[in-house]
């Protein structure tokens, strides 16, 4: 059956290549230690000819997945050595000058990211850092900053912030791949120096679209203050660093992220309304309508504004799979073809794990990829549907709405969970409110005022922008503050999302019934996400934050934390909505100025603070964790002290018999981006 299936459905295998594609860079990913470099080299060799059998019908699609796999692998080991930057090893105050290669406005200054690092400090000197400038410290307006431009200036850097615990977000390995060795804030006012050499022609390509972006950003913000200019400009240029918390908490929780993130819906309005603008403008013109093929001068004028649409708004991930999927349908069009939508999914999945493979590890690709997989899906089984009673426009505008927010959410809401520990739930009467406002009102006027920015005639256009992001803002807070907008859920753990992926891909990709076997792997992923232990006692980095679950369920701090970003991961991916502040406090802790002890079933739990209480601590307790070095220390099953503390980047402990605990660098593993015990 399984074979009559496959034999029913040959026109859907191809859609398979980009998803193993995405696999053999999950692969790479996986590993416990960095493979060679001669190891890609030679996962390409071995695809080049599993292709080459492929072609020539030797197992045909057997081949050509163990093509795309390797390729996969072999492409990801290959960026990384492209991307491969030295790590900082430890916080450290220098001088440093570097050339300006992304500049991001924000509420209280800039966040810069400078290339082409030189500081006798750093050796060796990571390619790239990333500093925060306040605004009282940026040069002048008459000597504005500009990418290219070449800097000096003083500042405090630090490694990368590894997980707050074994299997959270790596903000490290994000920063990696964009070659970004250190992070930090700049100490007192920055300088433009002369440039160290001339720029090439790619380097002045590049900082001229960047330099482009900055100035429309500040023409948008010029005219449109606060939030909402921060919101105008994430929808316009893809510069979200002026969006309030508030604001931005409020569309989330309304359903409403998606509308800040660039992507299908913006492409398809900007794209779609200029293809229908430009067609009904030479439709009104007889001489031409009747002459010259003005459908397709209409889809090559769409194709040409979408393009310059991604390159302004920075060529986002989300941003790049529309415009090929846009890009799809206009060539179609131009060769008087029908456009396959799910294979340009395909394709655009593909060519973005071609040039960055990285991207399969990002919740933006996860979560597109998936809503745009899950409306296709349905979309396809629509038309298969029997319609015997004509339907109006308004009931096709108002289902169109409905579904496509119903299944974009479902779609989205294992990587929701799993990157943010949250859903939302009213999502669809959200959408339903604010997407008429969206495409009639805010993107309308946002093209506008791209098309008269050349002329400065935009302010106009820029009002009506604001005044329509005002409304979608303030549906987006009603929304978000009706009873159950959103529940916060347990970190779900890899595995249940694998499964859910997997099962999510079946669904997707085959048309006929045996597709409803992809149900089986989804259902054993959400009960792996219920059954799924959750951490039993946390330990930061510093040895001195650290919280333990009490009788409640709940985590609560022995102290005040004083790793506050580690604090707070901690609650969110526990599914717990409270602050810091009103976590502290376990139920039978006993302190005094040494330290403090408590009983978690036969099990003590020591956190000393000074050194005079480590002779106690590791003789009665079983867990011991110390402020201070604990050498001597060799009764517990578990010594955590500051010098293992720092070494082991944080740590998650299982109160088993005997305690068993993990630490954050074994489960990165032995990494590029993860800074080597010997350099510490």
């Amino acid at each position: 059956m399984a074979n009559t299936f496959l034999h029913a459905e040959q026109d859907r295998w191809p859609l398979w290549l980009p998803a193993a594609l995405g696999t053999g860079a999950c692969g790479y990913f996986a590993l416990p230690a960095e493979p060679p470099l001669a190891l890609g080299w030679v996962a390409l060799v071995l695809a080049l000819a599993a292709a080459g059998l492929a072609i020539t019908g030797h197992l045909r699609w057997v081949m050509a997945l163990a093509a795309a796999l390797l390729l996969g692998f072999g492409l990801a080991k290959l960026r990384e050595s492209r991307v491969e930057t030295a790590v900082l090893n430890h916080a450290v105050v220098t001088h440093l000058t570097g050339r300006i290669v992304s500049l991001e406005p924000r509420q209280h200054g800039i966040r810069l990211v400078l290339d082409e690092v030189q500081s006798g400090a750093l050796q060796p000197a990571p390619r790239r850092v990333r500093v925060a400038l306040r605004a009282a410290d940026t040069p002048s307006s008459d000597q504005g900053l500009h990418p290219g431009d070449w800097l000096s200036l003083t500042a405090r850097l630090d490694t990368p912030p590894a997980p707050s615990q074994p299997g959270a977000s790596d903000l490290g390995r994000s920063l990696f791949f964009q070659s970004i060795g250190a992070v930090g804030f700049a100490y007192g006012r920055a300088h433009v120096i002369v440039a160290a050499h001339p720029p090439g022609v790619m380097q002045r390509l590049g900082d001229g679209v960047e330099d482009l972006r900055l100035r429309m950003t500040g023409r948008i913000r010029a005219a449109l203050p606060g939030s909402v200019g921060g919101i105008a400009s994430a929808l316009i240029t893809g510069e979200r660093g002026g969006i309030s918390d508030e604001d931005e908490e409020a569309l989330r929780d309304a359903g409403l992220a998606h509308v800040l993130a660039i992507a299908g819906l913006h492409m398809a309005l900007m794209g779609g309304g200029i293809f229908w603008l430009l067609r009904a403008a030479l439709a009104a013109i007889p001489a031409l309508a009747l002459r010259y093929p003005i459908k397709k001068w209409a889809a090559a004028g769409a194709l040409a504004a979408s393009a310059f649409y991604l390159t302004i708004s920075g060529a986002a991930p989300s941003a790049v799979r529309a415009f090929v999927m846009l890009a799809m349908v206009m060539t179609a069009i131009l060769l008087d073809r029908p456009a396959l939508s799910m294979r340009s999914l395909g394709l655009a999945a593909a060519l973005l794990l071609l040039l960055r493979p990285e991207a399969i590890t990002e919740p933006g690709f996860q979560m597109s990829f998936a809503a745009v997989a899950g409306l296709i899906a349905v979309a396809e089984w629509e038309r298969t549907r029997e319609r015997s009673v004509p339907r109006g426009a308004l009931y096709r505008y108002v289902h169109g709405i409905v579904m496509t927010s119903l299944v974009g959410s479902l779609a989205t809401m294992p990587f929701a969970m799993f990157h943010f520990d949250r859903a939302t739930h009213y999502a669809v009467l959200g959408n339903l409110i604010a997407m008429p406002v969206m495409g009639f009102w805010v993107m309308p006027a946002a093209a506008l005022a791209v098309a008269l920015m050349p002329l400065g005639w935009e302010g106009f256009a820029l009002h009506l922008l604001g005044q329509g992001i005002g409304v979608m803002v303030a549906l987006g807070r009603w929304v978000s503050h009706l009873p159950g907008a959103v529940s916060l859920a347990p970190a779900m753990p890899l595995s249940a999302l694998v499964l859910i992926s997997l099962g999510g891909l079946w669904l997707a990709i085959w048309r006929r019934g045996w597709r409803w076997w992809g149900v089986l792997p989804m259902a054993l992923g959400v009960v792996l996400t219920f059954i799924a232990p959750r951490p039993d006692m946390l330990v930061a980095g510093d040895a001195v934050t650290i919280a333990i679950r009490g009788d409640d369920g709940r985590l609560a701090f022995i102290r005040g934390a004083k790793d506050k970003y580690a604090a707070r991961d901690w609650l969110r991916r526990d599914g717990d909505g409270r602050d810091i502040e009103d976590a502290v406090g376990v139920a039978g802790l006993k302190c005094d100025g040494l330290g403090c002890v408590v009983m978690r079933g036969k099990i003590l739990i020591a956190a000393s603070l000074r050194p005079e209480a480590l002779a106690e601590d590791c003789r009665r307790a079983q867990v011991v964790v110390s402020a201070a070095q604990a050498t001597a220390c060799k009764g517990p099953a578990v010594v955590i002290d500051q010098k293992a503390g720092k070494q082991g980047e944080g740590w998650r402990i299982t109160l088993s018999s005997p305690p068993v605990a993990v630490s954050v660098r074994a489960y990165r593993g032995e990494r590029p981006w993860v800074v080597p015990l010997s350099d510490r």
